[in-house]
């Protein structure tokens, strides 16, 4: 990605010391003269827009303000990730690839249901963006790619049951079983779920819905 040469107000000559630094820590240098790694620096910035979704939503991250949470000049975001929409489908692309991963070491599809909530419990930040499309850059590659292996993770899981436990139409089955444990995610991480499952172990009481649906997916 290019970089992006930052703007002020002021002084030439201030302006001129600021657009340095800048350059400096948007490739990979901080503004003391100690170099960064790129991947510690990309990952740094991920970190920290992770944490603050996870406290104020996707919806108001600010480029300016990740930079100040780690510790680099505000162009260094606008380096590795463009713009907000650039850093959001990054996000969204690392949680799929997460996902996809979590799905494919599932046993059977009550398991990769299981697999789903718990994701969507340990990455609640990812969670939240990576169905957030008004947010991201909907043909990036990278996006599309994890999301596809997402999707085939889950409809391999869904074509392993016998027809006679989810019905003949294995494409409606998916929807039901991505509408079951997608719902019970969301309704588990907005603390609507809260009376209902009480002291238990969510993932225990998800076991138990999805036999409810999938009674013979065994």
């Amino acid at each position: 990605m290019s970089s992006s040469k930052a703007s002020g107000i002021g002084r030439a000559s201030g302006a001129d010391k600021a657009s340095g630094a800048d350059k400096a820590s948007a490739n990979g240098k901080s503004t003391t003269g100690r170099p960064y790694h790129h991947g510690d620096l990309r990952r740094a910035i991920l970190t920290a827009a992770l944490d603050a979704i996870a406290v104020d939503g996707p919806s108001g991250l600010s480029l300016r303000d990740l930079a100040r949470r780690a510790g680099v000049s505000h162009a260094a975001p606008a380096h590795h990730f463009k713009d907000r929409a650039g850093l959001l489908t990054a996000i969204a692309a690392e949680g799929f690839g997460l996902l996809a991963t979590a799905l494919r070491e599932a046993a059977d599809l009550k398991e990769a249901g299981v697999r789903y909530v718990r994701f969507a419990r340990e990455h609640p930040a990812h969670f939240q963006v990576m169905f957030a499309p008004e947010l991201l850059r909907a043909d990036d590659l990278e996006l599309t790619t994890a999301r596809a292996l997402a999707s085939d993770a889950l409809r391999e899981a869904v074509t392993a049951v016998p027809p006679e436990g989810r019905g003949a139409d294995a494409r409606l089955a998916g929807v039901a079983a991505w509408s079951l444990a997608h719902g019970f995610a969301t309704l588990l991480l907005s603390h609507n779920l809260d009376g209902p499952v009480g002291d238990r172990d969510p993932e225990e009481v998800f076991r138990v819905l999805a036999e409810m649906l999938f009674r013979r997916g065994e």
